[in-house]
């Protein structure tokens, strides 16, 4: 009981290096009895040299998925199911219900006429629009109406619900969260409102109009949280943006022309433990590899193309959903030569940066390129 495999010893100075006797293997025995362990024993597994990823590269089809998801309507209700939602199960997580590391996602379907009871949790969440119109979020008073690939808050803590209006189409979209995160905190809550009703106390998407104005802060606005006010970003505002960034600068080799949502009373991330991103890819651009911590979560807002992820090739299209586990080498490529491709991405960089465990690499060799 308690002892190191002989695979996990390591003949390096400094690293444990300690041959079973059988009078250890009785000390370990006594240890365990109450309740302790040796460092030495388990050192070189929970000490790795670099991380140690569980997560594995996923390719999640939007084609394989939709018409499972759509089917869903038919089977539950969102009364009896409270959100429905199909969640994406990463083959190395499937013990925390995660799509890479830990962060849970999911799509998540409503047809004309639906809402989902509302609630609030102690886990962040995104929501990120894939298909059909009329959908919207309330939070704690704040309505905002959603389209397609608008990127939406719902903080900790806070009142929400989501419903399609009665002259709307179905709308299917990605939620993600960092509920594996929280629960391995343990300090998860969820409650179910009260009324299960979250009213709308505010005009329509009046958070997006009051914070939304790129350089311009309202005047005597004040917005103490520790996320951003903004709850909506357009797409037509964020794409905007990317095609004014890429004709002012040069792409980055890693990552194209990238740009970070941010809260935009401090310029940070858009919540404490969930950051979000959009990168553009020119037509026929091709990225060098790099790697970094953290966890990475892509969806394929426009265009088609390829990853190479630890020397395995991904292709996607419009909205295909692909998971970087951390520390895992990674390139993208864009394959039309006439249309640019557009990655979203969520991550838990938040966290990282706060905790001072952000490291990034490139790969030196074969110019940069993984082998496939």
């Amino acid at each position: 009981m308690g002892r190191e495999p002989d695979n996990q010893r390591e003949e390096i100075a400094g690293r444990a290096n300690v041959t079973d006797t059988p009078e250890l293997l009785a000390y370990y025995d006594e240890l365990n009895d109450v309740n302790a362990g040796a460092l030495w024993t388990v050192a070189n597994k929970i000490e790795p040299w670099e991380p140690q990823s569980t997560s594995r590269p996923v390719l999640w089809r939007y084609a394989d998925l939709r018409e499972k998801v759509l089917r869903s309507v038919d089977l539950v209700t969102p009364e009896k199911a409270g959100r429905r939602v199909i969640y994406l199960n990463n083959p190395g997580r499937t013990e925390f219900s995660a799509a890479v590391g830990w962060i849970y996602a999911g799509l998540q379907v409503m047809h004309p006429g639906e809402n989902a009871t509302a609630h609030r949790h102690s886990a962040s969440a995104i929501r990120f629009i894939m298909e059909g119109s009329g959908a919207y979020t309330v939070v704690d008073g704040h309505k905002m109406t959603l389209g397609k690939n608008d990127f939406v808050l719902t903080p900790n803590g806070t009142w929400h619900e989501h419903a399609v209006e009665a002259s709307g189409t179905p709308c299917i979209w990605q939620d993600g969260l960092d509920i594996p995160f929280v629960n391995a905190m343990e300090a998860n809550f969820f409650e179910v409102h009260p009324d299960l009703s979250e009213p709308v106390r505010y005009p329509v998407d009046d958070m997006t109009r009051t914070w939304g104005n790129a350089g311009l802060t309202p005047g005597g606005g004040t917005w103490d949280k520790g996320y951003s006010p903004m709850f909506k970003y357009q797409w037509d505002r964020t794409y905007e943006a990317l095609n004014r960034y890429a004709g002012a600068v040069d792409p980055s080799p890693f990552d194209g022309h990238l740009m970070e949502y941010v809260n935009p009373t401090t310029n940070g991330p858009v919540m404490k433990t969930l950051g979000a991103s959009m990168q553009r890819l020119a037509p026929g651009e091709a990225t060098k590899a790099h790697r970094h911590t953290g966890s990475y979560l892509y969806q394929v807002a426009k265009g088609n193309g390829y990853s190479v992820i630890n020397s395995q090739r991904f292709d996607w299209s419009e909205r295909d959903i692909f998971c970087v586990p951390s520390w895992a080498w990674h390139e993208h490529a864009n394959v039309s030569a006439s249309d640019d491709a557009v990655l979203f991405c969520l991550n838990d960089l938040p966290v990282i940066r706060a905790l001072g465990l952000y490291r990034e690499e490139a790969l030196g060799e074969n110019d940069g390129h993984q082998p496939t």
